[in-house]
């Protein structure tokens, strides 16, 4: 008797630690799978990898066999379940779509002997939201045999992921126009400078007045600006390969590999049009850029290409502060 209520206890404790683990718990029975990776073992088959990229439909048959015996409370709450019996019944809305490729990976590994894994998978919660997941999977050691009981546990990364994601983009991007920082640009002419394509043509740009706005309005005006700056070229580039980057507080440069001068200027006039549209949109301080073109032909000419658009970019800020000069002895007599 006190043999007997010492396993219940033992059974009740284990039982409390599974439901309530705060991470996600699945308890399945992979026997179906093994099963099926003998079969394709017993006709010969010594590269499993090549056997599933000649016959993708195998990776679904196996997913079809694997029976999940029980899942815990936290696995219900991930997955936005009510019941156990609501997410195995909706079991193709959880892993479709990345978990094919994923699942395929998991097998190669169980052919080669190796039943304990770790690796990132994506699944996708009842409501459909992507759940980015850190997956650890066991047979446990006494199903050896036919692998009739695993355990696998899923704890929920997604937040992570997009905390990656984001500095991983503000490492490659200007936070305040969105384009990208001269750290991507360096890295980007370097490796144009290397492989091409040819020939490369650039634009070196200069926001105008920037310094007489945060001089007499403030920082947040000029930011305001800079913005506006943002929006233009990014929507003067959409879908153009190439590089568009903010380099310095008023300096812009964009790099288009493959592209001639005469591309480059048509840029340039993309660029003009879309400033005009942007000051009838937004009263007030007027926008205006400064640009300056050149081409390179190959890497030995890069250099120059870039000293020549900054000058015709010098050029032409010359002229727009002596035409406002003109402009206000006009004005003023």
């Amino acid at each position: 008797m006190q043999t007997r209520r010492q396993l219940a206890a033992s059974e009740s404790h284990a039982r409390d630690l599974f439901h309530y683990s705060p991470v996600s718990l699945w308890v399945e029975d992979f026997s179906g799978v093994k099963q099926l990776l003998e079969e394709v073992r017993a006709q010969g088959i010594q590269d499993f990898r090549v056997f599933l990229s000649v016959h993708p439909e195998f990776v679904g048959r196996c997913m079809e066999e694997i029976r999940v015996l029980e899942v815990n409370r936290q696995t219900l709450t991930m997955f936005g379940a009510a019941s156990q019996e609501e997410l195995l019944g909706n079991l193709g809305k959880v892993f479709r779509d990345e978990m094919h490729d994923t699942f395929a990976e998991q097998l190669i590994d169980l052919w080669n002997g190796k039943t304990e894994q770790v690796r990132e998978v994506v699944n996708y919660g009842l409501g459909g939201a992507l759940i980015n997941i850190h997956m650890q999977f066991a047979v446990l050691p006494d199903h050896m045999d036919d692998w009739s009981l695993v355990l696998v546990s899923l704890v929920d990364i997604t937040a992570r992921k997009k905390a990656e994601a984001y500095l991983e983009y503000l490492g490659k991007h200007d936070s305040l126009t969105r384009l990208r920082n001269r750290a991507f640009y360096v890295e980007e002419l370097n490796r144009i400078s290397r492989k091409g394509p040819w020939p490369l043509g650039i634009l070196a740009m200069d926001l105008n007045g920037l310094k007489r706005i945060n001089d007499s309005e403030g920082h947040v005006a000029g930011d305001a600006l800079l913005r506006r700056a943002g929006e233009v070229l990014a929507s003067a580039s959409a879908g153009q390969p190439g590089c568009m980057a903010r380099i310095g507080g008023d300096e812009f440069v964009a790099l288009l590999p493959g592209a001639d001068e005469r591309a480059a200027q048509e840029l340039k006039s993309r660029i003009e049009s879309m400033i005009e549209l942007n000051n009838q949109f937004y009263p007030g301080q007027a926008l205006s850029l400064s640009i300056g073109i050149a081409s390179a032909s190959r890497a030995s000419e890069v250099e120059d290409a870039l000293h020549a658009a900054d000058r015709a970019m010098f050029d032409a800020k010359a002229r727009f502060y002596r035409d406002g000069r003109q402009e206000r002895r006009r004005a003023s007599g």
